[in-house]
């Protein structure tokens, strides 16, 4: 098993707050997130960015994986994921991700949509998430 972690720092209530996120590789240390860089769109991060960024990083592998296995040379993959949350009961959950992607690959691109969808589904993060999936995808 492949265990990868992330950690956060927290001090204060909610709206007052402030927090710290980590990786464990390094990649991201210290950075601030709290309730203005999630709901006000202060700068920092916030949760569901750091989410969209595992997801459309996955897909792009696992899709360029996908490709390769079936000789399809020329590839470049380009993908944000819009990770969407919305109210439910007296809190929030995270409802949806879309994925948005560009392709550039020397294959037929009905064979380049199917293997896309395929990705969209079986990426590890794409089969973590217990929200509606969805995606726009196109040749570039």
């Amino acid at each position: 098993m492949i265990t990868r972690t992330g950690s956060a720092k927290w001090e204060g209530g909610l709206k007052e707050g402030k927090g710290l996120v980590s990786t464990h590789s390094g990649a991201l240390a210290d950075q601030p997130y709290g309730f203005n860089t999630r709901f006000e769109d202060k700068p920092g991060t916030n949760p569901e960015e750091l989410i969209g960024a595992a997801h459309a990083s996955c897909f792009s592998m696992a899709l360029a994986m996908m490709l390769e296995q079936e000789g399809i040379s020329g590839v470049a993959i380009e993908t944000t994921s819009e990770i969407s949350m919305d109210k439910e009961g007296d809190g929030f959950a995270v409802k949806k991700a879309h994925l948005k992607t560009s392709i550039k690959a020397n294959a037929d691109q009905a064979k380049v949509m199917e293997i896309a969808d395929k990705a969209k589904a079986g990426c590890p993060i794409s089969k973590l998430l217990n929200a509606e999936i969805t995606m726009d995808a196109k040749m570039a």
